[in-house]
């Protein structure tokens, strides 16, 4: 035997012993015998089966728990009426984005996007209600029925600002619509089922109940149901149910701290089915969405206000400035007013108002309580539609000092910005956005696309705050914008713009 030969043997000993210690100190561990060691590969041999007897009977009978069994058939029974209603949408599109390279030159580059949600069945021509934002910037929309069959969907209008809009189902055929029940009926602490496509994951149903009325999200999303049935990304567009089966709601958006990856946090919102049944008659009869104007611009009511007014009340909203010919002029409404009540509802707050206006019929002869002066007046507006007439307002110096007139302030600081779009309100932004700066303007430390969250410290929500504080405040003292840009708050300090003088008749 070669030497070579020897030392392969020796090694293969080696690692059979090593092998074999191993095993027997694994085996050890876990409170083997020696014996077990030399047993494990033939263990089938000697296994000897066990004996058992699983249980038969449940431990309650159907009658013993009587009502919980007819609510459990009835929760059955409401989702299969309800379900084959609800549709899963996919749309697909390509979007552009501008970009700068390292010479500053700009480019564009193109990039798919694909999305999906839910919606519910309508109307037995196949129109299906969605949320905007499901759909907003897409090219291409597919529809997935309860079938599992899917059909290409026409886009027949939307309502950005509500968050609405309507498909229309190309060759489906036959289909079943869902009712809309009366939103104004429903009672917090309702028994509610939200209905939708989470995660993409397929038809889904949740139970809840709802938790609160008159919610808000945003200065456009007002007024919405609180719910606590379980909703999530997918769910956007799915209805909100209840007992009876009937749409009291379409579900828009959730709470979720986490705004990278958003999960129910046990709060979501629906937009009450009133409003979406108008919103689709509307889009429906007349190709868009159909607001009322009264021709206003609206302040919320702070102490500085208060005390430049020597308001007395707390809740109400001032009339800023109004517009040439508008149905405010003609029910002779005034600057400094102070709004108290629109159309016998009591006024809180400038959004309210706004809503309450919006929702107006046009044609519509409403009673506005207005406080003046220290006086109460009752008028009469008939409201028109929003945009039937030229919304350019008269500028008024807004209760500080007479120096300057409003228009000449915002024109002379040379900003111009737009409130935020749905995405950015899901994301829990609140304010203004600054889209451009004019030429030889003073607001030369701000940039586009600066996110103004306040002014002077008091946060503002829409573009009609913002400019309504800003020209109060410009003309008489150094003003102070709150701003997020990338992702950093800074402020921006503008000084008071010089008094201009007044030149002398000729």
């Amino acid at each position: 035997m070669n030497a070579g030969f020897r030392r392969l043997l020796a090694l293969i000993a080696v690692f059979a012993a090593a092998f074999v210690a191993v095993s027997a100190l694994r085996n050890w561990r876990s409170g083997g015998s020696w014996r077990d060691l030399f047993k494990q590969g033939r263990s089938s041999e000697n296994f000897r089966p066990e004996k058992f007897t699983l249980a038969e009977k449940a431990p309650l009978e159907p009658d013993d728990v009587e009502l919980l069994s007819r609510l459990n058939s009835e929760y059955a029974h409401l989702t299969k009426a309800v379900t084959p209603s609800v549709v899963s949408i996919d749309t697909s599109g390509v979007r552009t984005e501008r970009l700068m390279d390292n010479f500053g030159r700009a480019r564009l580059r193109q990039y798919p996007t694909q999305g999906q949600g839910s919606g519910v069945i309508v109307s037995h021509e196949g129109h299906v209600v969605t949320n905007h934002h499901v759909i907003a910037g897409q090219q291409q929309i597919q529809v997935t029925l309860h079938d599992g069959k899917t059909y290409p969907a026409t886009l027949i209008g939307e309502d950005t600002l509500l968050d609405i809009a309507v498909l229309k189902i190309e060759g489906a055929g036959s289909v079943e619509p869902l009712k809309f029940g009366d939103s104004t009926e429903a009672e917090v602490g309702q028994l509610v089922f939200a209905v939708g496509n989470p995660f993409g994951l397929g038809e889904t149903v949740t139970q809840g109940i709802i938790s609160a009325k008159e919610r808000s999200i945003s200065d456009n999303q007002r007024d919405l149901f609180q719910t606590d049935a379980a909703i999530n990304p997918g769910n956007s567009g799915g209805p909100l149910v209840n007992m009876r089966g009937e749409i009291i709601g379409i579900n828009v958006a959730i709470f979720s701290p986490d705004k990278e990856n958003p999960g129910f946090q046990g709060v979501g919102f629906s937009i009450p089915s009133n409003d979406v049944k108008d919103a689709i008659s509307q889009i429906l009869e007349r190709g868009r969405p159909i607001r009322g104007f009264l021709g206003v611009q609206m302040a919320d009511l702070d102490a500085r206000i208060r005390a430049i007014l020597n308001y007395p009340g707390k809740d109400g909203a001032v009339v800023a400035s109004v517009t040439p010919g508008s149905p405010a002029v003609a029910a002779g409404l005034q600057p400094e007013d102070v709004v108290q009540s629109y159309n016998g509802t009591a006024i809180r707050s400038t959004s309210q108002l706004i809503a309450l206006v919006q929702r107006s019929h046009v044609g519509q002869e409403v009673p506005i309580v207005v406080w003046r002066a220290g006086q109460t007046l009752t008028l009469k507006a008939g409201i028109v539609e929003s945009g039937a007439i030229a919304t350019t307002p008269v500028p008024v110096p807004p209760l500080q000092g007479r120096t300057q007139d409003a228009d000449e302030i915002l024109r002379r600081l040379g900003i111009e910005i737009r409130d935020l779009n749905m995405q950015e309100r899901m994301q829990g932004l609140r304010g203004v956005v600054v889209t451009r700066l004019l030429p030889n303007a003073l607001a030369t430390t701000l940039k586009a696309d600066d996110l103004i969250w306040g002014v002077n410290r008091v946060r503002i929500g829409s573009a009609g705050e913002f400019y309504a504080h800003l020209a109060a405040s410009a003309a008489v003292q150094s003003t102070t914008l709150h701003v997020i840009r990338e992702g950093h708050q800074i402020q921006v300090d503008l000084p008071p713009l010089p008094r201009q003088e007044e030149k002398p008749d000729r």
